[in-house]
């Protein structure tokens, strides 16, 4: 009997159907710095004008959870404005769709929140209002305030500072953020200091040691009504020293971005400087100083250190060893710092710190050196040799911070001591451990030093 053949499916004709699985977008995000802009406004008017104060924060990314991105939104943009009258922020916020793309959807309110807390008007026309409900703001805050006048590297009281005549019709007003008022002004600005301040944190507003210096402009506006325009400020604070004294630590110092580069940064310094002289504190430190604020407050300190007589001897005396000549020929070049005498007669007549002092005196000798193109290779290994001191130690040895590792059980990679040696307050420089890079590193770091002195050269020379 036979047996019927089933028919065979041919593969080819007839293929095999699989199941088409959809995978949807994943959402990437958009970082903070992209899709946010701030603008600083002196008025309604200037809302949304096209001519408005944008100005450049630090970094928003920080504010926005691990990453720095916002999710969950189509097209977005957010324009912010902040009231340089009342420093109210409002912010407008503009997308086209949300989805959640697996990473949530961004709650955007309570981002912003971070940064400007109750400055934060959830209304336009709210915000609009504050511009004529709260235009005295600055004047009433500072009204109870101590007004500082102003004296020059001469010692006389005169409101046209050799920074520039743009300063002639400013004031700085001293207030002590222990004060109910002024803790309030601190908490309006503290958004421009998380925004404009690298690494900056808020200051403990119910601390009376803290001081604000305010620095104030008033113009009269077309009513004939005098308007007090909050340009910048400097948080300091004031520590107790032993046996008798205190010490001023400027912590804080920013100019509103529309008034920068104009002189006024380094009127507050003058004036704070002032302080330190007429109340005689034991000195004037800043708290980690940036670039260009140490490059401010250096100039600022030459022109007072070129009047000041009793240095002026150690002064010519390394400029004219050093023009004797051929340093740089030397196997082992002095570093030529200032006699300790003269040291402690800065700090005690004009506050200027040990630490500073050192960045100014080789700025001095600079100066003392004419014509300085035909000294310049003798100036520069005398540079050299204090980093080469600074970040190797004395003879490559113990000077500066020294990391020494210690035994313990608890966890090897964490035990260590780290301390300074007595003769050095500079903080060692980690380098390569191989020779070649080593000394390219000390030789930028030199270029760069040097760099930094013959612009604060030409920048007291201008003047």
């Amino acid at each position: 009997m036979g047996q019927k053949q089933q028919p065979t499916a041919d593969p080819i004709s007839e293929p095999k159907k699989r199941r088409r699985v959809g995978f949807s977008n994943i959402d990437a995000g958009i970082e903070a710095n992209q899709c946010i802009l701030i603008y600083l406004v002196s008025s309604k008017e200037e809302v949304g004008a096209s001519h408005s104060f944008r100005i450049s924060p630090v970094d928003l990314n920080s504010f926005f959870d691990e990453d720095g991105k916002i999710y969950g939104y189509n097209e977005l943009k957010i324009t912010i404005w902040v009231s340089s009258v009342s420093f109210h922020a409002f912010a407008d916020i503009k997308f086209q769709s949300t989805s959640d793309g697996g990473k949530g959807i961004t709650d955007l309110k309570s981002s912003l929140q971070r940064i400007f807390a109750d400055t934060l008007v959830d209304n336009k026309d709210d915000f609009l209002q504050t511009f004529s409900t709260e235009s005295h703001f600055v004047r009433s805050i500072i009204s109870d305030g101590e007004i500082l006048q102003h004296k020059t590297s001469n010692g006389h009281v005169d409101s046209n500072s050799h920074l520039g005549t743009a300063i002639s019709d400013v004031e700085v007003v001293r207030m002590v953020i222990g004060n109910t008022a002024a803790g309030h002004l601190y908490s309006r600005l503290v958004p421009l200091v998380l925004l404009l301040i690298d690494g900056s944190n808020p200051i403990d507003v119910d601390d009376p040691g803290w001081e604000l210096y305010v620095l104030i402009q008033k113009k009269s506006d077309e009513h004939g009504d005098t308007q007090h325009k909050l340009l910048g400020f400097t948080a300091v604070y004031r520590f107790y020293h032993y046996p008798d004294s205190t010490r001023l630590r400027l912590s804080q110092i920013l100019v509103l971005p529309p008034y920068q580069h104009k002189g006024y940064g380094g009127h507050l310094v003058e004036v704070l400087s002032n302080v330190a002289i007429l109340e005689d504190v034991y000195d004037l430190t800043v708290e980690e100083p940036l670039d260009y604020f140490q490059h401010v407050r250096t100039s600022v300190d030459i022109k007072r250190l070129l009047l000041f007589a009793p240095i002026q001897d150690a002064v010519n005396s390394t400029v004219s060893y050093l023009k004797q000549g051929k340093l740089s020929k030397k196997t082992h070049v002095p570093c030529f710092n200032p006699p300790v005498s003269a040291v402690e007669d800065v700090r005690k007549t004009l506050k200027i710190n040990r630490k500073q002092f050192l960045q100014c005196w080789e700025v001095l000798i600079y100066l003392g050196l004419d014509p300085v193109d035909k000294y310049m290779e003798d100036f520069v290994a005398i540079i050299s040799s204090r980093v080469k001191a600074d970040v190797l130690g004395k003879d490559s040895g113990s000077s500066g911070k020294q990391v020494v590792e210690v035994p313990s059980d608890y966890n090897p990679e964490m035990s260590f001591v780290m301390f300074r040696s007595q003769d050095s307050e500079a903080a060692r420089v980690w380098m390569d451990e191989n020779q070649t890079n080593q000394e390219e590193q000390l030789q930028q770091l030199v270029d760069e030093r040097v760099k930094e002195i013959k612009l604060i050269a030409q920048k007291v020379h201008h003047v």
